[in-house]
C-alpha cells in the first residue's frame, strides 16, 4: 500500500555558505549536485525547547530588530572539514536593510513571478492572510509559474546564487528573494511544486529569523522537506538519517503558521502540477508598534501606512486633491498603483491579483498629450552594436490643470526603476507638466531596484534628459499656456495626440532663452493665471546648447559648440562633484573613528584614575 499523501518525513538541514565570493553560489548541506556533506554537529538544528515556541521577537520593528549583541559562536570545525566562511542571522537582517521601502521589497518578489511567463506562469496573486496560530496577518505571493525542485529550492535559499541567464529576465543577482522577505516580515515558509527534468517533486522550506534568533543559532540554517510525488503520492525525499528528517519537520511545525503534517500538505492542493507559494508572516511593525502594511483601508489594496497618513495629513484644497489623484502620487503607499505602472509593457497572458482583483496596467507613454519620441544614443563602449533609446515626452493628461508633476519613468528590462524622475531644478518652471518614459538597459539598477549605478553611463543620461524635457518644453508649452520667446503662438491643438513643432525665430538674440507665461483666457482656469502671472524669465543658455544634434528634436543651431561639449563637461563636474562627497563620507568616517578612539581612551583614562585613587587609599590605610 502507498504511503498516505500526509505522510511526512523531513530532509537534511540547509547550511548556507557565504564561499570566498559574494557572487559565488553557495554549498548546502545535502547530497544534491553541486552540495557540500557535512556530518559536523553545529549544522544540526538545535532541539526545540517548548518555552521558545510563544516567544517573539524582542523589537518587532524591522530597523530597531538587528540592535542585539552577538554571543560566543559555539562552532567547532570537525577534523579533516575543510573550512568556510560562516553566515550569522544577523546578516539577514542586515541584507534586507537595502531595501529602505516595503513596496521594493513586494516588487522584487512580483519580479520573480514574472521571470516565469516562459515556463507557463499565467497569474501572481498578492493577498492577507491568517495565522492560524496567533490571527496576525502574513502576506501571500503565489504564482503558477515552473516552481522549484529540491535543488532549485536550495538555491533560492542559499546568498549570491542565481540561475537566471537570460538577458531579459529581471533577476540576475540571486539577493533578491532575502532581502525581500526578510523586508516584509521576520519568517518565511516557501511550497514549491515542479515537473523539472521528468520528476514530480514539491519542497518546503523555512526560513525564519525568529527562530534563528530565540533558538540561539550562530549559524543560519533552513530546514526544508522534499517530496517524489511521481506516482500521484507524496513519497519523502531523504538524504539523511531518520533523527535529522524528525528534526526538520518539527522545525518547521513548530516554527511555521501550520501546527500538523495534514496542515502543511494542505498548502499544495491550490498550487496544481506546478507552482510556487510564498507566505511571509511575523510581519514588521512601523516605529509605532503597528503593522507598516495596512490591509483595512482599502479591501481590494495594500497600502503603507506611514505613506498613507503623510499624504492624506496635507491640507485639504485644489491642488492637494489633484496631485493625490494623479498616479504619481498614489504609487507611494498604493501597491495597486505601483503594481500597475511597474512593468512598461502590458501582458498578454499574465495577470497580477491583488487582493482578488487584477490589477489594471497603465500605459504612461500612451496616456500622454502631444507626445514626441526622442531618438538617444548612449555610448557604450561594451556593447558592439549600436544601442539607440527611445524616449516618449508628453503633457500629462492632466496639464494644464495639473502642472507640478513632472519627470522621467526609467524602466530596466521591462521594470520601472525611477518613477518620476525629475531631472529639472525645483522651482524652475521649465519642465512643468511634462512627463518621459524610457528603457534604459544599457545601465544596471542598484540591488534594491529602486534607483541606478551612478556610472558615467548614468551622468551622460542624466544630462541628456535635461536637454530632452528643456528642448520639448521650449518648443510645446504654448499647448498649456506658455510662450518661449522667438516660438510663434499657435492655437489650440486639433486633438491631444498631435505633435506640434516649432522653431526658434531669427528675431531671437541667440544667447538668451526665454519663457513667459502668455494669455490663457481661452484655455485656462484659475489655477493656470495664478501659476503663470509667477512665472518669470527663468534662464539663460548658451547659443549653441540647443544646437542641431542628430538625436534631439528638430532645433535651429546658434553658434560653434556642441551639446556633446557640453555634456562632457557636465560628467566631469559630476565626476568632480562625487569625488568630493566621497572625500567627505571618509573625512566623516575617519572623524567618526577618531572620536571613538578619543572616547575609548578616555574611558581608560577615567579607569586608571580610579584603580590609582583605590590603590592610594589601600596604600593609606596600610599606613
Amino acid at each position: 500500500m502507498p504511503p498516505s499523501p500526509a505522510k511526512i518525513n523531513p530532509v537534511d538541514v540547509v547550511e548556507i555558505d557565504s564561499g570566498d565570493d559574494e557572487e559565488t553560489a553557495v554549498n548546502v548541506n545535502t547530497k544534491l549536485p553541486q552540495s557540500r556533506v557535512s556530518n559536523s554537529s553545529s549544522t544540526a538544528v538545535v532541539p526545540i525547547d517548548p518555552n521558545f515556541v510563544q516567544q517573539k521577537l524582542d523589537c518587532r520593528s524591522f530597523w530597531q530588530a538587528g540592535n542585539y549583541e552577538i554571543g560566543p559562536s559555539s562552532f567547532t570545525p570537525v577534523q579533516g572539514e575543510l573550512e568556510h566562511a560562516r553566515v550569522h542571522p544577523k546578516f539577514l537582517h542586515s541584507n534586507a536593510t537595502s531595501h529602505k521601502w516595503a513596496f521594493g521589497a513586494i516588487a522584487e518578489l512580483l519580479d520573480n513571478a514574472v521571470d516565469e511567463i516562459p515556463n507557463g506562469a499565467t497569474f501572481v496573486k498578492v493577498d492577507r492572510i491568517i495565522n492560524a496560530k496567533d490571527n496576525s496577518p502574513a502576506l501571500l505571493f503565489h504564482d503558477d509559474g515552473g516552481g522549484m525542485n529540491p535543488d532549485g529550492m536550495r538555491k533560492c535559499m542559499s546568498l549570491g546564487y542565481s540561475s537566471k541567464t537570460s538577458k531579459t529576465t529581471i533577476g540576475q543577482y540571486g539577493n533578491g528573494f532575502k532581502t525581500s522577505t526578510m523586508r516584509l516580515g521576520a519568517d518565511v515558509i516557501v511550497f514549491s511544486r515542479s515537473n523539472k527534468s521528468g520528476r514530480r517533486t514539491q519542497t518546503v522550506g523555512l526560513l525564519s529569523y525568529s527562530y534563528l534568533r530565540l533558538t540561539g543559532q550562530d549559524d543560519v540554517i533552513v530546514p526544508m522537506v522534499d517530496f517524489d510525488i511521481s506516482n500521484h503520492w507524496a513519497e519523502p525525499i531523504t538524504y539523511g538519517s531518520l533523527d535529522d528528517w524528525t528534526t526538520n519537520l518539527n522545525t518547521i511545525l513548530e516554527w511555521s503558521p501550520f501546527a500538523s503534517k495534514e496542515e502543511l500538505m494542505m498548502q499544495f492542493e491550490d498550487i496544481g502540477a506546478h507552482g510556487t507559494k510564498v507566505v511571509i508572516y511575523n510581519l514588521w511593525l512601523n516605529d509605532e508598534g503597528i503593522y507598516e502594511l495596512s490591509f483595512d483601508d482599502d479591501a481590494e489594496d495594500i497600502k503603507l501606512r506611514d505613506e498613507t497618513v503623510r499624504v492624506s495629513g496635507s491640507k485639504a484644497n485644489k491642488r492637494t486633491v489633484l496631485l493625490e489623484s494623479h498616479i504619481s502620487y498614489r504609487l507611494r503607499y498604493s501597491l495597486r498603483a505601483y503594481a500597475s505602472v511597474l512593468y512598461l509593457r502590458k501582458f498578454k497572458n499574465f495577470k497580477i491579483l491583488l487582493r482578488g482583483k487584477p490589477v489594471e496596467q497603465y500605459d504612461i507613454a500612451g496616456n500622454l498629450q502631444f507626445p514626441q519620441v526622442v531618438s538617444y544614443k548612449p555610448q557604450v563602449a561594451t556593447i558592439s552594436n549600436e544601442v539607440i533609446v527611445k524616449t516618449t515626452l508628453g503633457f500629462i493628461p492632466e496639464a494644464p490643470d495639473l502642472l507640478a508633476v513632472s519627470g522621467f519613468n526609467v524602466y530596466h528590462k521591462n521594470r520601472l526603476i525611477r518613477p518620476f524622475w525629475k531631472v529639472t531644478r525645483d522651482g524652475n518652471s521649465i519642465g512643468c507638466g511634462v512627463v518621459g518614459v524610457l528603457e534604459a538597459n544599457f545601465i544596471e539598477p542598484a540591488h534594491d531596484k529602486q534607483d541606478f549605478e551612478r556610472s558615467p553611463l548614468f551622468l551622460r543620461l542624466e544630462s541628456r534628459m535635461k536637454q530632452m524635457v528643456m528642448e520639448y518644453w521650449r518648443l510645446n508649452c504654448h499647448h498649456v499656456g506658455y510662450q518661449a520667446y522667438g516660438v510663434k503662438p499657435a492655437g489650440p491643438p486639433k486633438s491631444k495626440n498631435s505633435s506640434h513643432v516649432e522653431r526658434r525665430g531669427n528675431g531671437v538674440s541667440p544667447n538668451e532663452i526665454h519663457v513667459t507665461p502668455i494669455d490663457l483666457s481661452p484655455l485656462a482656469s484659475e489655477k493656470h493665471q495664478e501659476y503663470a502671472s509667477n512665472v518669470q524669465p527663468i534662464m539663460k543658455l548658451p547659443a549653441d546648447f540647443l544646437g542641431d544634434d542628430p538625436t534631439a528634436l528638430s532645433v535651429d543651431q546658434h553658434g560653434e559648440g556642441n551639446i556633446e561639449q557640453l555634456c562632457e563637461e557636465n560628467i566631469k563636474l559630476f565626476a568632480r562633484c562625487e569625488e568630493h562627497v566621497k572625500r567627505e563620507q571618509e573625512l566623516k568616517q575617519t572623524a567618526t573613528k577618531l572620536q571613538k578612539e578619543l572616547d575609548e581612551t578616555r574611558k581608560k583614562c577615567a579607569q586608571l584614575a580610579a584603580y590609582l585613587e583605590s590603590r592610594k587609599k589601600q596604600q593609606n590605610l596600610m599606613l
